[in-house]
């Protein structure tokens, strides 16, 4: 099976099997090219959520197009970008031309409140597994509690912490 292939089908299951945004969908992507495929490293992997959050749009769609990338150049960026999408698209016409219809049904609104807990559940599990490889040593560990302090309780705004982040990373390793 070529890499493309093997791209559209990682990032199509990526996509279709991921609820609940980005964040939810990173134990998937991590699964998928670090231990079923090989892509790439943790280490890697940290870096290319890095990159990812430092651009504007989706992190589902910026992982599959820069993993896409490394992987096959730029119609493998292509390939995965698509394939990330295709389930969502698919699924909100689906859901667009019979929401009118049951919007008001009991058992949508139990399913609902039966799925956001997963949500939760899978984006707890990207945090844990995405610490595991950035916080290094003492000074990593140090410089996220004190940044997640400022923006969680002081409402410094994402963009300035990431800036001073990087800027303190610069000076201290």
């Amino acid at each position: 099976m070529t890499n493309l292939l093997k791209l559209f089908i990682s990032f199509l299951k990526i996509g279709g099997f991921s609820f609940g945004g980005g964040y939810a969908m990173l134990p998937l992507i991590e699964k998928e090219i670090i231990d079923v495929h090989g892509w790439m490293t943790s280490s890697e992997f940290i870096d290319i959520l890095a990159i990812v959050e430092m651009t504007p749009g989706p992190i589902a769609i910026n992982s599959a197009t820069f993993i896409g990338y490394k992987v096959a150049g730029v119609v493998g960026s292509l390939v995965a970008t698509l394939a990330v999408v295709l389930p969502s698209i698919v699924i909100i016409l689906i859901i667009a031309h019979f929401l009118g219809k049951f919007k008001n049904s009991p058992y949508v609104e139990w399913a609902f409140r039966g799925i956001r807990p997963v949500v939760l559940g899978l984006i707890l599990s990207a945090s844990i597994g995405v610490s595991k490889n950035a916080f290094i040593d003492f000074k990593s560990v140090l410089i996220g509690g004190i940044l997640f302090y400022f923006i969680s309780f002081k409402k410094l705004h994402p963009i300035l912490a990431i800036v001073i982040a990087g800027t303190i990373g610069a000076l201290v390793y």
